[in-house]
């Protein structure tokens, strides 16, 4: 008999993580074998364990699931990703597959979706939680025969990390010991975003991040 699949597990709320446990670890294939509570500690495990399968919420501190995901592929390709959220949200949905992840799931369906995405994300297979594949393919066609690209990133990735630490209240120097570069680097990051995005603050700043599902209101 195969070994289980084994799996790291972050979100921010440890209730949930209790719960989605319940639900992976009674299924003979599959086992939590350490958990995360925000991206940053997920990359760290992720790098420093032996796993198969990363299931990732979207809004987590200090990096996001989808921050996380994108640096997980690039760092360890053969890992397998989903992405587990309450948002039924196609921008998101583009986004973690852009990232790197094989599946989407909802927190108000994991009891019916999780385990079968879990396994179809082992066998590299997508997966997709019901009700959504038709509205994202005619979104997608419509947007193809309107001629309308999918919406840009308005962003890089690195400023949206920066964006992400700024908003939660981290000092320049802070931030420039978790993306391991000069708080000079992060200062000029910022003052590029405070030009692009049109905005004056920190505050500002904050309000977009938690319009964009950086951060938690």
């Amino acid at each position: 008999m195969a070994s289980p699949a084994r799996v790291l597990l972050a979100d921010d709320h440890a209730l949930v993580r209790q719960g989605v446990r319940l639900i992976l670890d009674g299924e003979p294939d599959l086992t939590v074998v350490a958990e995360a509570g925000d991206g940053a500690e997920a990359v760290g495990l992720a790098r420093a364990r032996d796993v198969d399968l990363a299931v990732l919420d979207i809004a987590m501190p200090r990096m996001t699931g989808l921050q996380a995901a994108r640096e997980l592929s690039r760092r360890l390709p053969d890992l397998r990703i989903l992405v587990l959220t309450m948002y039924d949200n196609e921008q998101y949905f583009f986004e973690a597959l852009k990232a790197g992840a094989s599946g989407y799931v909802l927190k108000s369906a994991a009891d019916r979706d999780l385990v079968g995405a879990c396994r179809a994300a082992v066998r590299d297979e997508p997966f997709v939680y019901p009700g959504a594949e038709r509205a994202l393919v005619r979104s997608y066609l419509d947007h193809l025969h309107r001629g309308v690209d999918l919406p840009a990133r308005p962003v890089t990735e690195r400023e949206e990390e920066i964006l992400k630490l700024v908003a939660e209240g981290h000092t320049s120097k802070e931030i420039g010991e978790l993306l391991f570069i000069s708080a000079k680097t992060v200062e000029r990051h910022r003052a590029n975003l405070l030009h692009k995005l049109g905005m004056r603050d920190r505050l500002e700043l904050t309000r977009y991040a938690i319009r964009a599902g950086l951060i938690e209101p």
